[in-house]
């Protein structure tokens, strides 16, 4: 019998996710905070400031697990809160049809996405925010970078696990190319 109450339906404990990411390959939700102009023009990309298991401080992507019987656009919009705030105000795509499926292995170099936890396949999204954005849970900050600056090579240094490669994908998806 577990020692956890379960008050969420969807969750797993901590044995159940580490069982289940050795079995088969879980869906998650990444989502690429932007800031849009009058005219629907990218002027400025979010990106969390982290710390790792491991010490290290990296920039990321929202990025997130989709629950058992959670519809992915909810998944988006709670992993959109959980990071940016609950006045981030997203504008989740009327399609849900993401840019790119991003397939994250426990073994780098199978694709440009690794997480070495697991093999997980990821639905990637653009998604506009309107409001106020205040990083929580373990996020440490969030930087807002023209796409110019996203795209530097400075930048896209402190992304690991392939994140750089999806804000590549992510803004030339909207026309933004560096």
């Amino acid at each position: 019998m577990s020692d956890m109450t379960e008050t969420t339906p969807g969750w797993m404990t901590t044995d159940e996710l580490e069982s289940a990411r050795a079995r088969m390959p879980i869906l998650y939700v990444d989502a690429v905070p932007v800031r849009v102009d009058d005219s629907g023009e990218v002027t400025s990309v979010g990106l969390l400031l982290r710390i790792g298991p491991d010490g290290t401080v990296s920039r990321t992507l929202v990025s997130g697990r989709v629950l058992h019987h959670e519809r992915v656009r909810d998944a988006l919009l709670r992993h959109l809160e959980k990071d940016l705030g609950p006045v981030a105000l997203p504008r989740v795509p009327a399609s849900l049809q993401p840019f790119t499926v991003a397939e994250y292995f426990p073994t780098q170099g199978i694709t440009p996405y690794h997480d070495p936890r697991q093999h997980a396949v990821s639905l990637a999204y653009v998604v506009p925010v309107t409001g106020d954005c205040r990083p929580r849970q373990d996020a440490l900050d969030l930087v807002w970078f023209t796409p110019q600056e996203a795209l530097s090579p400075a930048v896209q240094s402190e992304m690991p696990g392939g994140h750089g490669v999806l804000l590549k994908q992510a803004l030339a998806h909207v026309g933004c190319v560096g």
